[in-house]
């Protein structure tokens, strides 16, 4: 399974000059435990999260006062510590080196990446822009539909859905057999090649979401023509 099947699709993000209480707002109103901050292009600058507001004086929860000698000797972090407490725009309080993975990454490589970082969160990207976030709770969604499935049906084989897929279509005459691919994933069918009938579409469609089994369809298929409207 990769990243982009198990991530939170979201685009919700907030600007590096919005304040605290717009980003809380957003949180708390999505139930996100992060958000990615972006500037005005769409490009990823930092990520605010919920251990950014743990220390706030509003819940009489700043750290305890410093020692003079600490005071003394460690002032950038008396500092911070005041700044975080006490911010009101998201950029005095986001994390800017943000740790990203690329959506196609396989569930293995973001866990071991959160592990290494010691993150609870990733932003999911493509091509630089943010298109999803991956937190613990995406990986136990993504373990729940495995072990339910487990207890509800025999899983079946992704070479066995393919299968079914082809002889299907090779037993229907509307069926472009020769100029359609199929690949099987963990139940995700992806369809690659040429149409060259309107509805064929609709119909291949069809015949794959009645195949036991199959979870979803990634349709890449493109017309070998502008379809015709039969």
């Amino acid at each position: 399974m990769r990243v982009k099947d198990a991530m939170t699709r979201s685009t919700i993000s907030v600007l590096p000059d919005a304040s605290v209480s717009e980003a809380l707002d957003k949180m708390s109103r999505a139930r996100l435990s992060g958000l990615p901050v972006v500037d005005q292009s769409g490009s990823l600058v930092g990520i605010i999260s919920e251990s950014d507001f743990l220390r706030r004086w509003e819940l009489g929860t700043t750290s305890p006062p410093m020692h003079w000698l600490e005071e003394m000797v460690l002032p950038g972090m008396a500092a911070e510590i005041y700044t975080r407490a006490h911010a009101k725009r998201v950029e005095q309080i986001m994390s800017r080196e943000v740790v990203t993975i690329d959506e196609n990454a396989t569930l293995g490589e973001a866990v071991g990446l959160m592990e290494k970082r010691r993150v609870k969160r990733l932003p999911v990207v493509r091509e630089g822009k943010v298109v999803g976030m991956i937190s613990r709770a995406d990986f136990v969604r993504a373990l729940a539909l495995f072990v339910r499935q487990s207890y509800d049906e025999t899983p079946i084989a992704d070479a066995q859905i393919k299968e079914r897929i082809l002889s299907e279509m090779q037993a229907q005459p509307w069926a472009p057999v020769a100029t359609v691919r199929v690949a099987v994933e963990n139940g995700v069918v992806t369809l690659n090649g040429t149409l060259s009938r309107g509805r064929q579409r609709d119909a291949i469609h069809a015949l794959v979401e009645n195949v036991d089994g199959v979870r979803e369809i990634r349709d890449h298929t493109e017309w070998a023509q502008a379809p015709p409207a039969w």
